[in-house]
Order: structure tokens, then C-alpha cells, then sequence
């Protein structure tokens, strides 16, 4: 999966890194990684805090780019490569951040475009969730329900307990 979001953020990083004279060109690539690896890492680590409904209904489709840009993952991931770009890359924070905040919820978008079209298999919520949670049994059919309101509105506790129960790889 990382390899595919790094393929993504280089078909939007145009403008973003590649063109901009704040990055260093020998920098580009780098750069690039750091904002893929952002993206997965965010996302790992939301789900290693059970938060796999979370992370399920970001990419449940009709997400614009302004609503990914106000998701709380979507604001952890922009801090964390700004002040990583600000660290490694010798940009100023503000820069960082402008650079960050302009790029990365252009790539969130069209992951989640991605995701949801069903003539584009490049990236799959299946794939994304099983990757990200490490668990290649997970239930993602389930989770899904329970975002659109199967399981977790009926009985919430159940929900959430069930919820880890899969994450952990128990049935």
C-alpha cells in the first residue's frame, strides 16, 4: 500500500514539491516519502487505537476535499509532515505548513476517489483496512456496517467490543 500512495502523492506533488523553490530539488523525493508515509502512519496508528470506524468513514465516499481538510486524521497527518518538512527538508514552519496543507488533502481526496470508484481497483478499503491494522482476517465488511449505522446504534458497547474483538484477530 505504501508503494501506491507514493505513486499518489507524486501524481499531485507537482506544484506542491517538485516546482517549489522552498524544497531543495535533492530533497523531492524525500519529500514525497514523507508525505506517503505520513498517510499510512496516521492511519496505522488510528487504527492500533481502535479506531478503525474513524478511519472506515473518511473513505465512505462524498468526503470533499474542505471536509478532508477539517478531518482531525487529516490535521494530525498536515502537523506531523509539517514539522517534519520544517526539520528535514530547511523550510521555514510557515512554508512547511502551507506546502503541507496544500498538498495533502488534494492526495486524501483522490485516495478516497480512488477507493470508492469501482472501475479504479488501485486502492481498496478492504486492502487499506486489512494493511493498516495489521490484520489480514479483519472484518471489514462489519466495520462498515456499523459506520452506516448497523450494530453501533442498536448497542453501542457490543459494537466496540466486537470491533476489537476483530481487530485483535479474535471471532
Amino acid at each position: 500500500m505504501l508503494d501506491q500512495l507514493v505513486k499518489l502523492v507524486e501524481q499531485n506533488a507537482g506544484d506542491a514539491i517538485v516546482k517549489n523553490q522552498a524544497i531543495p530539488n535533492q530533497f523531492n523525493n524525500a519529500a514525497i516519502q514523507e508525505v506517503a508515509g505520513s498517510i499510512f502512519n496516521t492511519l496505522k496508528g488510528q487504527a492500533a487505537q481502535g479506531n478503525l470506524q474513524q478511519v472506515a468513514s473518511m473513505f465512505q465516499g462524498g468526503a470533499s476535499q474542505s471536509n478532508l481538510a477539517s478531518n482531525p486524521m487529516v490535521k494530525q497527518m498536515i502537523a506531523s509532515v509539517a514539522g517534519n518538512f520544517a526539520a528535514k527538508f530547511g523550510v521555514s514552519s510557515a512554508q512547511a505548513q502551507s506546502i503541507v496543507a496544500g498538498l495533502l488533502p488534494t492526495v486524501m481526496n483522490q485516495l478516497v476517489k480512488k477507493t470508492n470508484d469501482p472501475k479504479d481497483n488501485s486502492f481498496d478499503l478492504t486492502n487499506i483496512m486489512k494493511s493498516v491494522s495489521g490484520n489480514n482476517n479483519l472484518d471489514v465488511a462489519s466495520i462498515l456496517g456499523q459506520v452506516a449505522g448497523g450494530n453501533a446504534k442498536s448497542n453501542p458497547l457490543g459494537a466496540l467490543g466486537g470491533l476489537a474483538g476483530k481487530f485483535f484477530g479474535k471471532k
